[in-house]
This record gives structure tokens, sequence and C-alpha cells, in this order.
């Protein structure tokens, strides 16, 4: 794959906030430029940065309605009333109902929880799911990760005499459902200073609010923050601000003392005894929970997380682990399908984005092969399949194009759509598919130029391998946790050569294990290249390369050590 290596600089003003910024932290002056590109001006916010602080997180109250969220809990603990958490299937809506349900259930036993049927239901609030708070006596209902968008359900449901408080983090519409409390950090009117919680965030937010309200120290919901870090690594929401500070602290207690149904996740996941990271969650951990939901129901997830032995939790964990095999078949299957498909019947280069039909697709793998469309060819996916008589699927996008607007803008045809800037489900009737594909074909087109088509890589910094030592990876090191608007810098080095055992290894001998020097050491550093064969050639003659590339800590054999991720080589 051919990448644009994009080059950060800093301006004129901004290496004057450099050279007071490194007078004042003991940091390496790369580093420094790091936090400087990163908008920051102050020693003090560069503190707060690199070392994240639970005193930072925000009052909850200042999320719009929380108060009156708060209040109604109160009244239907007061009044021993039925209580039902309600959250959407994948791994944020699941976490977050564990989250609440865990907290509230060493108060009340007059609660209980429900994950809608990705299959019977669909996304979000259901009828079915109202249906069954009449049936078992609830007389309010928690919303996660869901709701915003649920107007006519709210409405039902007040005519049933259940209440509705809504806890969510996606974008509302002009008109909010008649709730009790709408608790979303995205209305137009909120005053709170942070936009991008994750669904289970917000959950962990009202739990705070509740705690606050009520004298609960805050040790006594701390734990609960391994969920919120499940939620934010899984969702794939900007790890800055709030949520910076929460996955900071939730990996802590996963590598410390994680709950018991994570605690068999991460044994059946290969993970024990390991440092667990942010990459850890995503492709390991998350698409263990979220092949639940996929598969089966995300209930499931929610029993494992909510088990109080370990017995019951590997057991669990073992049921999950087979769903993603499963899951894995499946999306290997249906991604060569869809890619066997393009290749035959679409001019992929006349094309500025994919949209795929075939009612034969499960409905629950649609959005990872949405996701390694748009990864393969780096233009906006949507891949839809039929489900209960209707059309559904899901979407993914590519940097510069906002596929929920894309989406948003074809409401009329729509029965149901939600999702972010670059991820997005949406519902149809069949009978306005052909209409849909023409208007979002036509967006596409028309919305993206030609260099969006194009991965890119940005270059944080240019260093030498001499500047790599001990305390330069150290100091690294505290911009952990990374992720989304975080990313893990990325470095360039030029005229690096072949120190002598660099070699081809794994299947097919598609990947180079890198042994290189450049002209400021003799010290050789390790680096791993995947996919990138093609440069093996170059490297071995001793041509010079220019490599850039991230610095991770690996270890083997018990010892550890610092290696390159190479992401490009130009010769």
């Amino acid at each position: 794959m051919t990448y644009r290596w994009n080059y950060s600089t800093l301006s004129t003003d901004q290496e004057k906030i450099k050279d007071e910024l490194a007078k004042e932290l003991n940091l390496h002056p790369v580093l420094v430029e790091l936090l400087v590109n990163k908008g920051m001006e102050t020693a003090e916010e560069a503190t707060r940065f690199l070392y994240p602080r639970l005193e930072d997180l925000h009052d909850p109250f200042l999320l719009p309605d929380m108060e009156k969220a708060i209040r109604r809990i109160e009244k239907a603990l007061g009044d021993k009333e039925r209580i039902l958490v309600y959250g959407d299937y994948d791994v944020d809506g699941t976490t977050a109902v564990a989250l609440v349900y865990k907290f509230f259930r060493g108060i009340t036993n007059n609660i209980d929880y429900y994950i809608p049927d990705r299959y019977d239901e669909g996304y979000g609030i259901s009828f079915q799911g109202i249906d069954y708070a009449v049936n078992t006596g609830v007389k309010l209902i928690v919303s996660l990760d869901c709701g915003i968008k649920a107007v006519n359900k709210v409405a039902y449901a007040k005519e049933k005499g259940i209440d509705f408080i809504i806890c969510d983090h996606h974008m509302p519409d002009d008109r909010l459902p008649d709730a009790v409390a709408v608790v979303d950090a995205k209305r137009a009117d909120s005053v709170y200073p942070y936009e991008e919680l994750s669904g289970c965030g917000v959950g962990f937010k009202l739990v705070q609010a509740f705690s606050q309200r009520n004298g609960y120290p805050f040790s006594d919901i701390e734990p609960l923050l391994d969920l919120v870090a499940v939620s934010i690594a899984s969702d794939i929401v900007p790890l800055t601000g709030e949520n910076r500070v929460m996955t900071y602290y939730g990996l802590k207690q996963l590598n410390s003392n994680p709950s018991f149904g994570l605690r068999g996740i991460i044994e059946i996941c290969g993970l024990h005894r390991k440092q667990i990271t942010v990459n850890d969650i995503v492709f390991k951990i998350g698409p263990r929970i979220n092949a639940s939901g996929r598969m089966m129901n995300g209930k499931e997830a929610v029993d494992l997380m909510l088990v109080n032995d370990m017995t019951t939790a590997r057991e669990k964990s073992k049921n999950i682990d087979k769903y993603n095999e499963d899951r894995r078949e499946l999306d290997k299957r249906i991604t060569d399908e869809a890619l066997e498909y393009i290749e035959n019947h679409i001019d992929i280069k006349r094309q500025k984005s994919i949209v795929l039909y075939d009612e034969t697709w499960h409905k629950g793998i649609v959005g990872i092969v949405a996701s390694r469309l748009t990864e393969k060819y780096y233009r906006p996916a949507v891949v839809l399949t039929k489900s209960n008589n209707m059309i559904s699927g899901s979407a993914r996008s590519v940097p510069g194009f906002d596929v929920y607007k894309a989406i948003e803008s074809c409401r009329d045809i729509l029965e149901n759509f939600g999702g972010h800037t670059y991820a997005a489900g949406l519902t149809l009737r069949e009978e306005h598919l052909g209409e849909f594909i023409d208007r979002f074909n036509t967006l596409s087109f028309d919305g993206i130029e030609a260099g969006m088509m194009l991965p890119q890589i940005t270059v944080d910094a240019e260093i030498t391998f001499s500047q790599i030592t001990p305390a330069f990876v150290e100091g690294l090191d505290l911009f952990n946790p990374f992720g989304p608007e975080n990313e893990n810098p990325v470095f360039l080095t030029k005229d690096v050569r072949d120190a002598g055992s660099s070699k081809l290894v794994g299947k097919g001998f598609r990947h180079i294990k890198l042994e290189v020097i450049d002209h400021t050491t003799e010290m050789s550093m390790p680096g791993i290249a995947f996919s990138q064969q093609d440069f093996y050639q170059r490297i071995k003659s001793g041509q010079p390369v220019d490599i850039c590339y991230t610095i991770e800590e690996n270890t083997h054999g018990g010892k550890s050590f610092t290696q390159l991720m190479i992401k490009d080589i130009r010769g």
C-alpha cells in the first residue's frame, strides 16, 4: 500500500512555547515537541496530560438532566419501584449495563437488566423491551448507550406507566424523547466540558453522581473503571481528556484486580500475567465481548461481567470464546465473498465508495466486513444484509468524510440509523435500497477528494537512533494510553542500513525482521515490518532507506526490549 507522509511542524510561536516548556519539564526536547503539537502551552497542561489524576474528572452534575436523573432514581429506590437497566448489544452497551447494574444491585434487589436481540429487535430501545418491562412490573427504565432518538418508544413506555432516564453519547436530533431525564453531553444545551464520553462512560458518570449525592466514597466505584476502559477502547472514542483519565485508571484495575468476568476473558485471551494495553482490548478482549451480541445475544456478555466467582467466569468465557471462533469463520467467508464481488463487478478506481448488499450475509458480521473493505480500499464502505424483512447494515469511513452525516441526509428513506463520524448503522425497507445506494454514492463522489482515498502517515518527529535512550523510552511511556486523537507517535529516521542480520519471517515470508543502524550509532535497533517484503532485497543489499515507525516495548524469553514497529519504508 502506498502512503502519503505528512510532517508535523511547529510554528514560530510554538517553538517559543517549546523552549519555555523544555526549561520546566524534565523531558527530552523531542517529547516536549510532541506535547506542543498536541496544543499544550503550559507546564500545568502538560503535567495534567502526562500524569492523569482522578481529581481531574468533571463534576457529573454538569451533564444535562443529571440532577433530574438522580432524583428519579432516589425516588424509585425509596418507593421500592422495579428498575430496568437497558443497553445496546455491543461492547459499549453491555459494559455500561454491567457497570450500572453491578453498582445498584448492591443497593436494591428490585432491579433487572435487558439487552435487545440484534436480530429480533435491532439496535436501541425496542417495543419488545418495553413490553418486557411492563410484564415484569418495571416503573423506571435507565437506558445506556442508546435511546437518544427513541421518541416513539419512550412515548409508548409513558403510556404504559413507565418512566425513562436516557444516558447516551450519540448525536441527538432537534427533538428529544419525552423522558424524565436525557443525559447526553452532545445535547445542544449541554455545558459539560467534555463531549466524547463512551456510553459506559456516561453510565459511570451516573453512578458517580449518585455516589456523590448519597455519601458513597469514590473508592467504592473506582474498581468499575475496568469496564469503562474496555468500553472506551472498543468503541473507538477519543483517548483525550476525561476518557484518558478513566482509561488510565481502568487499565490499572485491569492489570491489578479486574472483575471476575473480565479476568475470565483475560485468561481465555492468553493475557494472564501480561501487561494489558488498549491494543489488547481492541483486538482481543473487545471482540470476544462483541461476539456474544453478534452470534447469539449480548445478555450473555453481561451475565459474564457480573459473575462473582472464577469457576463460573471461566465457564462463561469459554462459551464466548467459541462465539468468537464462529465469528471469525463467518467474517473470513463473508469478507472473501465481498472482495470477490468487488473484483468481478466494481471498477474500484472509478468508485469513491463501496455499497454491497447480500441477503444471505450474517447481520452480526457486516460491520466487521465494512471495516475490512475500508481498510483495504480506503473508501467509505456500507455492507447490507436482510433481517426480519428489512435491509440493515453498517458503514465505515475514512478521515475527512462524515459517514454519519451522509446517512443522516438519507433519513427520509430510512427506518432507523445512528452512529458516529467514522462508523454508523442503518435500517431501511427493501424498496428504498436502490435509491439509498444511488444517493450515498453521489454524496461520497461529491464529498471525497482524491487525496482522501490515499492512506496517510503523520510523522510526529525526525530522530536518530542515538536519541532512543532508556530515558527517552521511559518519557514516551508517559504518553500512554494511546488511541484515537492520542496516537502512538510516529518517528522518522533517515538513511538506515541493515546491520547484517535482517531476514524475512512469517507465513509466506511477507514480513521483515529488521536489525538496522543509522549514522549516529553502531548499536543496532530491532524492528518488524509487516507485509513489506518488497523492500527486503534493497535492505539486504546495504542501500540506505528512510523508515517511519512507532516505538514499542516487547517481551521475549522473559526479557523486555525496545522494538521499532515499522509503518512504512522509502528507498
